[in-house]
């Protein structure tokens, strides 16, 4: 652990349901050091979710701070917010979202041409892709690989453009057991090997094991 990457601060988030306000965060203050990897658990309606969405810049705060490697987001423009998700960070969810007509290495390489980079990644990414077990499936398209396979593919499309932080939104939600921890070792491995900070959203108690720490929201707090 060192510096830290994200420090948010006081963070509230009000949604707007017809005349009614209906707070999803509570002035949330969380610290998290580069190279950790942190778990994100509650119930659903808890406010994990929310708090994952704003430090990924996928939609702006009410009120309360973000800052991402000493860069304060929470005035962003919608452009802004863009570029940061560009630049700084890496989705995984909880559905592979791959693209069905294409072969798993140009589902990778789209998200070079998003981000702007069309030339091939670093010769460093082929060991990436040893390491997440994909480099003799890159020619086959989403519907010959089995679940953890198409995860694995959307955990090297969203690191390929060497993101500073990896979101992971349930990653293990729509998968069996054995590529749940298939999956969740893949995770550790990046953190551990690579340096790679990640946050984890998961309603699983031994999900969260795989992390150095699991932070407990409820009502919009971070209770534990």
């Amino acid at each position: 652990m060192s510096e830290l990457l994200i420090e948010v601060r006081g963070l509230q988030k009000i949604y707007r349901v017809g005349k009614v306000d209906v707070p999803a965060l509570r002035g949330v203050d969380l610290d998290v050091p580069a190279r950790e990897f942190l778990a994100i658990i509650g119930p659903s309606g808890s406010g994990k979710s929310t708090l994952f969405h704003i430090i990924g810049g996928l939609t702006p705060a009410t009120a309360g701070s973000v800052r991402i490697a000493g860069q304060d987001i929470s005035s962003l423009s919608d452009a802004g917010r863009t570029e940061l998700r560009k630049q700084k960070v890496g989705f995984v969810f909880q559905k592979f979202n791959l693209l069905p007509n294409l072969t798993a290495g140009d589902n990778i390489a789209i998200a070079r041409h998003i981000a702007g980079r069309d030339q091939k990644p670093e010769p460093e990414f082929e060991e990436v892709l040893k390491l997440l077990g994909i480099s003799a499936r890159l020619n086959h398209k989403p519907a010959a690989l089995s679940g953890g396979e198409q995860q694995r593919v959307a955990i090297a499309r969203a690191i390929v453009n060497h993101p500073a932080i990896l979101l992971a939104d349930e990653p293990t939600g729509n998968l069996d057991s054995e590529n749940s921890c298939a999956v969740l070792d893949v995770l550790r491995d990046l953190n551990r090997r690579l340096g790679q900070t990640i946050l984890m959203i998961t309603h699983n108690p031994e999900a969260a094991t795989f992390a150095h720490r699991t932070v407990y929201m409820r009502d919009g707090r971070i209770v534990a």
